[in-house]
């Protein structure tokens, strides 16, 4: 994911497929308030006779609240660069967007919640600094108010990260579970890499055409 990700980044047409990851980000982030309280939910209904489920049902119902109105952040900024709002919530998704986030309402609806943490922690785990983003903004002539959103997670995830790994390390994890949350990471790293590669892909084939 990494490789892909810096090829997405250091893209000689940046400013072009720029809107693309946006719409990108946008197709995922609408789905966390909704996904995480669904986890929270499952958790509950499980929390009298399983010792994790009883410890992560509050933390998803409070992220699921620090996840509110980032989709409509994104929304703006895609609004911000010249993007139609109406045009955007109407578009149809990449289909490795809804197996990346429909994978994680399976395992955490039919196997167990906990699964979740693997996902957030390829979401949440590793943000960019507000430098790096800096350098890549300036480097394309990139417009900053595409990046609202990227700033804002620039500053805020570092605290979600810390406050989400010291949660998991707390967890009386059984080797399942804990084999359970290393396959949801794996999978949203595989899906997020796929949906990177599709937007290079699709630019690529587009440039040929013309």
């Amino acid at each position: 994911m990494l490789a892909v990700s810096n090829q997405f980044w250091t893209h000689a047409q940046l400013p072009e497929i720029f809107p693309e990851f946006l719409f990108l980000m946008h197709s995922i982030i609408r789905s966390s308030v909704s996904l995480i309280n669904v986890a929270a939910d499952a958790a509950q209904r499980r929390a009298d006779g399983d010792a994790v489920c009883g410890k992560i049902a509050d933390y998803y119902r409070t992220h699921a609240i620090e996840e509110t109105h980032h989709d409509d952040w994104l929304l703006d900024d895609l609004a911000a660069i010249g993007g139609d709002r109406g045009k955007i919530l109407a578009r149809m998704p990449s289909a490795e967007v809804a197996s990346l986030v429909g994978a994680q309402y399976y395992w955490a609806l039919h196997v167990h919640p906990v699964s979740l943490f693997g996902y957030l922690a390829v979401l949440e785990g590793n943000p960019s600094s507000l430098r790096q983003l800096e350098r890549i903004r300036s480097a394309h002539g990139l417009p900053t108010e595409g990046f609202c959103t990227m700033v804002k997670h620039a500053r805020l995830d570092p605290h979600h990260r810390d406050e989400m790994f010291a949660q998991l390390d707390e967890l009386p994890l059984t080797a399942r579970q804990s084999e359970l949350v290393a396959l949801s990471a794996f999978h949203a790293i595989e899906h997020l890499t796929l949906a990177l590669e599709e937007i290079l892909d699709t630019h690529r084939n587009q440039r040929k055409a013309s």
